[in-house]
């Protein structure tokens, strides 16, 4: 699958994956975690420090675990991942991409008000 198709699958199924105010709640604190780290580790590779580095990681580690933790709490649970590359390639791309779009486009406001 290309990196379009797996935006516009990703897309159109995301408002059915996030409709609990928790997973919803956890999102929108912690993919910027996400964006932190991932932005920590491109300066971890020019300033060379693995300290940086690690925290980084960490950070990243800690968004994705906390946002599985929420989408469990999903009643309909996301596609499982199919290879390393394909939860690789998804998760970068609904943390850059996809989320901040369904925020941006009024999508999280509206599962928000819409949960129970």
């Amino acid at each position: 699958m290309t990196i379009p198709e797996l935006l516009r699958w990703q897309w159109s199924g995301y408002s059915k994956n996030h409709l609990s105010r928790s997973n919803l709640l956890i999102h929108i604190f912690v993919v910027p975690l996400f964006w932190i780290g991932s932005i920590g580790l491109v300066t971890a590779a020019f300033e060379r420090s693995l300290i940086v580095l690690a925290c980084s990681l960490l950070a990243m580690i800690v968004s994705v675990a906390l946002q599985g933790v929420g989408h469990k709490k999903e009643t309909v649970p996301p596609e499982p991942f199919t290879s390393r590359f394909n939860a690789v390639s998804r998760i970068f791309l609904e943390q850059w991409i996809t989320f901040p779009r369904f925020v941006v486009s009024g999508g999280w406001l509206r599962a928000w008000r819409q949960a129970s």
